[in-house]
């Protein structure tokens, strides 16, 4: 009898130890798929993933029409503009922080055909240089368009056009505004010209 009781409590241990084993994989895994989703929330400005809407890339397109060279979407997200931009002719990079983002921008611009013309690389869009683009797309939020605005400012040259969505630019005129409500892009021309 004692040794039934001995197999049964081995059993137990045995399906508790692979229970818990199997817990604490999936808990590692999700874990490791939503840091790059959460962290940005930690940042000082909370830049948040939140895609364009296909009326906002129009938009951008729109602002950029007649236009060429090098472009940039500082915070490229699922790579929608940069792809967009390529497909219009510019040599279009997306500077991300999240790689998540960034392997799926390029699956994304592979698919389409567009890779030789969109590029998109893992950094802090602060730390990025800006002077060797001649076309600029942010989508930011409130609490950083100043400072954006004072990086704009001090790295970007002469003609350069910065297309600004969901919020503009604090201290400067845009030479055209396109679009209605959360839609809306601000064009401005560097060098930016104060309200």
């Amino acid at each position: 009898m004692s040794l039934e009781v001995s197999k049964d409590t081995n059993s137990s241990s045995k399906w508790g130890l692979i229970l818990v084993s199997l817990t604490g994989g999936l808990a590692t895994i999700l874990s490791v798929i939503c840091i790059p989703f959460v962290s940005p929330a930690l940042r000082k400005v909370c830049l948040p993933y939140v895609p364009a809407t296909t009326k906002q890339v129009d938009n951008i397109l729109k602002a950029l029409s007649g236009r060429n060279g090098t472009l940039i979407d500082l915070g490229s997200g699922d790579g929608r503009i940069v792809v967009a931009a390529a497909k219009s002719g510019f040599k279009a990079y997306g500077i991300e922080l999240n790689p998540c983002l960034i392997a799926y921008s390029k699956v994304l611009a592979l698919t389409k055909g567009l890779s030789s013309n969109a590029s998109f690389f893992r950094g802090d869009l602060w730390k990025c240089n800006l002077s060797n683009y001649n076309n600029i797309v942010i989508f930011g939020v409130s609490q950083m368009m100043a400072d954006i605005e004072k990086k704009f400012n001090n790295e970007l040259n002469k003609n350069t056009i910065v297309v600004a969505c969901r919020f503009p630019l604090p201290n400067s005129m845009p030479v055209m505004t396109i679009g209605h409500g959360i839609d809306t892009v601000w064009v401005y021309k560097m060098p930016l010209k104060k309200h």
